[in-house]
Parts: C-alpha cells; structure tokens; sequence
C-alpha cells in the first residue's frame, strides 16, 4: 500500500475503506463477510476507515470489527457529525457520544461536518457554538482532525474552505465529475492551503463501472494496457498528487483484492496524453446513454411515501445503459414482487428529496419521466395483476 501525508504529516493509505455499502444480511449488515473484507485490507495497509452517523448499522460494524480484532490503533476512523439534525448546543454531545459508544473507542481520528451544501448551513452551526465545541473536543483528545464534505457548487466550496483553519475536505470527484460540485479548481484550492483532500464517489455510484453502457466497457476491453473500468477511475484520480485519499465503497473479497492492488502500483503523474484522450472517449459514451446522474448514495431517502428513488433512477438508467427490458424488468420485480409498494406512482410531488439530493437533481421531473418509460401502461396492469395474486 502507499500513502500520502495528511497535514500534519501523517501516513494516510490511498486506499480508504467507504464504510456505506456494507454487504447486507436479512434487515443489517452481513458482519461476518464485511470482517473479512476489512481485515484483508487492513492487513494489506488500508489504514482509513469512513463511516457516518445516518449509514445505517455502519459505525456499529466498524467498531465491532475493530474490537474483534483489537485493531484500532492500526486504523484511522473517519466519521461524521450529522449537521442536518443538529437544532442545539446539547445535540452535538448527544450525537458524538452515541457515535463514541457505537464505534467502542475514545476518539475520533477524522471527524466531518456531514454533506455541507452551501455556507449556510456552516454559519447556523457557528451560531450554535460549533467552534468552541471543536476546540474543546480537540484539547481533550476526543477530536484529531476536523474537515467538512461537501456537496454543492465549486463557489459555495471554496466560501466554506476559507471560513475555517480546516485539517481536511471531503469532496466527490471523479473524471465525469471533474468540473461540477467542488471539481477540479476545489482540488486545487484545498491543495493551495495544503488542506487534505479525501475523495468520495470515484466511480460515480458505479456508473465508471458495471453501469457503464455497453460501448464504454467495449472500448476499455479493446484498449491495449488492459486495465479494468475500476482501475482506469482509480489511476485517473491517483494521478493527481493533490488527491490524498479515495473512498472506495468495497463490499466483495474481489473489489477489496482489485482496489488495493490498484493502489499498491498507481503513480502520480502517471497518466499520458493519450491516457487522458482515452478517458474523454469514454465520458462521451456514458454521457451519451445516462438519463439521471443519480450515484445512488441514498440521501434522499426515506421518502414519505415509500418510492424507493436510488433504485427507481438505477433502473431507469438501465433500460439505456444495457436495454429496456432489462431496466423494465428489474423494476418490476422491485415494485411488483415487494410486499411494500414502492411505486413511482406514489411520488406526490413534496420535494423532500430534493431538498437532501447532494447532487441537486430535480428528482421530481425525473422520477415522471422514470415512470413514463419504466411502467407503459401494459406494465401497470402486470403489476396490478401481480399485487392481486400475490400473497405474502
């Protein structure tokens, strides 16, 4: 494994552990198998572990896992404080508190203020006393390092970067995403102040990957360095040494064995002209068939009514992506085979999940156009017909 220093010159894996999509078993995270695949990297030099407050069962899982193996002092944790719930003074102890207990240690090695979107919701948090907290968490050794992830426009970004004597920043960032949210000229200011930079979503909720059309997969099989469409992201993002570390949400023994393999080799600098031509052939192919830009992180959930908006969107992207009955089909069973309907039919327009969506996608005008192709009308008398005979 290689590393990269932190700012205070601290030995960070380039590879970190994205603790939000543990495998799942029954209604929690399959905890065995999720061991297994932490442990493996742990043991091959991964060292930064990010959870946060609202990934269900998450932080339990961590520190379960690290006291199993009494492995803390060989990790940094990474969590975050879930600002969006914070209405006073005393709610930032109850949250950190609960977090302590769920992750089972003393400290928190990197601790964020979660999905910051504008200065807005940072100003309401100085004006609960969040600074003052900060320090007095720092001096009792509760806190290491305080940073912020962020969702919203580069301007926004930058506003916040220079509000606050930040230890790091948390942005998303691939190569489709190199020019939107935080983007490049973040990277690049948070690199100036030599603010650390972890990234998040490098394959775009695996658009760069297994969601990637069928064209784009062409083009990577062909290409002659034979890398795979995880390592192409991957090198793109470690070629830049203003990028410490990427988030890498692993949950199969083949992703963690490919990642760290991807980072045990990568460089800085690494990329040719030809390399990045090669990358604008194939955003031009994803683009080309893409109809939502959702990454699935879930943030827009739960939704009053039950949609499930993720999977809604991931079908409808695959009716383009691979083919329409494949999307349609999926869809189906989702909807038609579930004991709780999660139509899109049932969306009523309230606007709570845009109001969450850190890609700020207008989530309503999709979802109409998700039903409009997903469920043509010989599709929702299938799925009437289904829900009759169906018995739970």
């Amino acid at each position: 494994m290689q590393y990269r220093k932190d700012k205070y010159g601290r030995d960070i894996s380039m590879l970190g552990y994205g603790c939000m999509r543990f495998s799942r078993k029954g209604t929690g995270i399959d905890i065995d198998k999720t061991e297994k695949e932490i442990m493996y990297a742990i043991e091959n030099g991964v060292n930064y572990l990010d959870t946060a407050y609202i990934y269900p069962g998450s932080e339990a899982a961590v520190g379960e896992i690290l006291e199993r193996n009494n492995c803390r002092d060989k990790v940094y944790i990474a969590t975050k404080l879930p600002q969006y719930l914070i209405k006073s003074e005393a709610a930032l102890d109850k949250y950190f508190n609960e977090q302590l207990s769920r992750l089972r240690t003393d400290h928190i090695d990197y601790y964020l203020m979660h999905m910051l979107t504008d200065v807005a919701a940072w100003e309401k948090l100085k004006a609960l006393g969040i600074e003052q907290w900060i320090e007095k968490k720092k001096a009792e050794g509760q806190i290491i390092n305080l940073g912020f992830s962020y969702h919203g426009n580069t301007d926004m970004f930058l506003k916040i970067l220079n509000d606050y004597d930040w230890d790091f920043c948390q942005i998303q960032y691939n190569y489709l995403d190199e020019h939107s949210q935080a983007g490049r000229k973040g990277l690049m200011a948070a690199a100036e102040k030599n603010i650390p930079v972890v990234i998040m979503e490098p394959l775009r909720g695996g658009k760069l990957v297994g969601l990637m059309p069928d064209s784009g997969k062409k083009l990577i099989a062909e290409h002659p360095k034979k890398w795979t469409a995880a390592e192409w992201a991957f090198r793109w993002l470690f070629n830049q040494p203003q990028v410490t570390c990427v988030l890498s949400g692993m949950n199969s023994p083949e992703m963690v064995e490919e990642n760290v393999r991807i980072a045990d080799s990568a460089k800085a600098g690494e990329f040719t002209e030809e390399d990045f031509t090669f990358i604008e052939k194939v955003k031009a192919e994803i683009n080309k068939k893409t109809k939502v830009g959702c990454t699935g992180c879930g943030y827009c959930m739960p939704c009053p009514k039950g949609i499930d908006i993720p999977t809604a969107f991931k079908c409808y992207n695959q009716m383009y992506t691979e083919n329409k009955m494949s999307g349609r089909s999926e869809y189906i069973q989702i909807v038609a085979l579930q004991k709780e309907m999660s139509d899109i039919a049932n969306c009523v327009e309230c606007g709570k999940c845009e109001s969450h969506c850190p890609q700020h996608l207008p989530i309503r005008e999709k979802l109409k156009e998700a039903r409009k192709n997903l469920t043509p009308w010989h599709y929702r008398v299938a799925i009437k017909v289904i829900r009759k005979f169906k018995f739970w």
